[in-house]
């Protein structure tokens, strides 16, 4: 039995006798199922931090053991069974630096830092709104819409900024203001690309991505893309990888662009091209999502593509490749194994039960499944 799967099996009896002291609290037992073989490789597993449902505290942190083949869900009450609320309202990133995993939890305002080898808590830092976050020679760079979550008015809202974080002694030491609802960030030649959303008025949304210069920690440019930017990506060649949703569908759909950081111009452009989530590995850009129509107010055109990022062209419409994809309900995150190459997909069905994790190999053809936290949205490897 493996450190991480001991040590669960001890906790869930601890917080058994604990829960008969401290009747005022829920105490979370972790389900734990076996889905797959074991796997012997540098990477040991994977987290998922399961966004759970906007104002209900149900973001969750599970987690995969390639070793065993066994999946935990809901694993961090078991490790901080004294924190209040747990792990809180709506996680929208997570990412490891150094020895701590930091959990982005949007709208409880804070990034929730842990130690990396047990997902033990050491502090929340206050951050209004925070929405992802990246790390640089020291320091944590976190977007935060700044103002409340709600669609108003561009002139009743406040500008987003990016809030700079001392790793070490995780205070926040700076702020730079960006545009309207700052959503993904990426770090590139000690330049920081974030996108801008503005998303919370359609009528008035943001088109740019906002260029800071880590050394002043200042905003030197704006960058023309699309409307309503989310994610951003730095491919081996200095390529931004770069995700609109657009706004209303018939006259703003949804896009893809690549922009080159080094000739500092657009070099592709995939019109019509939603995309929830991707991740990078080498040449291949996997991407999935769907498509929001704003005036039916639904969701269609479910896609689950690959691109080639040295010909920039579509080298698969669908990696899916057994039918598996016609399960699907809302394709919301995706990760690819660095060593293996296998495809983890995740389901966030109807955004208010548990989800489902898919494993695909290679082939596009489904090795696993398991049911996950309520919207499973981000992974994280170990």
């Amino acid at each position: 039995m493996n450190k991480m799967r001991y040590i669960l099996c001890v906790l869930a009896a601890l917080c058994v006798v604990l829960a008969s002291c401290r009747d005022e609290d829920i105490i979370y037992i972790p389900d734990e199922v076996e889905v797959s073989r074991p796997e012997f490789t540098d990477v040991k597993g994977f987290f998922l931090l399961n966004e759970g449902n906007m104002n209900s505290n149900k973001c969750t942190l599970d987690y995969y053991d390639y070793t065993t083949g066994t999946y935990s869900r809901n694993i961090y009450p078991l490790f901080n069974p004294t924190v209040v609320m747990n792990l809180g309202d709506v996680g929208n990133d997570i990412q490891v630096y150094g020895s701590k995993i930091w959990a982005v939890i949007n709208c409880s305002n804070k990034v929730t830092v842990m130690n990396r080898k047990l997902p033990t808590f050491i502090k929340d830092i206050d951050i209004p709104n925070c929405r992802y976050i990246r790390f640089h020679k020291g320091y944590a760079y976190v977007t935060s819409y700044a103002g409340p979550v709600q669609k108003v008015e561009r002139k009743y809202q406040q500008q987003g900024y990016v809030a700079k974080i001392d790793t070490a002694t995780l205070e926040v030491v700076g702020r730079c203001l960006v545009g309207y609802q700052p959503d993904e960030l990426e770090i590139v030649d000690d330049m920081i690309y974030v996108a801008n959303s503005g998303g919370y008025d359609l009528n008035n949304l943001e088109t740019t991505i906002s260029v800071i210069d880590i050394a002043s920690f200042r905003e030197v440019e704006r960058i023309e893309i699309a409307p309503n930017l989310h994610r951003v990506r730095c491919d081996h060649r200095g390529v931004l990888w770069i995700t609109s949703r657009g706004g209303l569908i018939e006259t703003m759909p949804p896009c893809l662009v690549a922009y080159d950081t080094r000739k500092r111009r657009v070099v592709a452009h995939f019109d019509d091209f939603p995309v929830g989530d991707m991740w990078l590995d080498g040449d291949r850009l996997y991407t999935v999502g769907e498509a929001w129509n704003e005036e039916l107010q639904e969701w269609s055109g479910m896609a689950f593509r690959i691109i080639d990022t040295a010909t920039m062209t579509i080298a698969s419409d669908c990696f899916i490749t057994d039918g598996t994809d016609a399960q699907f309900r809302h394709p919301y995150g995706i990760a690819v194994n660095p060593v293996t190459k296998d495809i983890l997909v995740t389901d966030a069905m109807d955004y208010i039960t548990p989800g489902w994790l898919r494993c695909y190999g290679q082939d596009g053809v489904l090795k696993w499944q398991v049911r996950t936290g309520d919207i499973p949205a981000h992974i994280l490897f170990d």
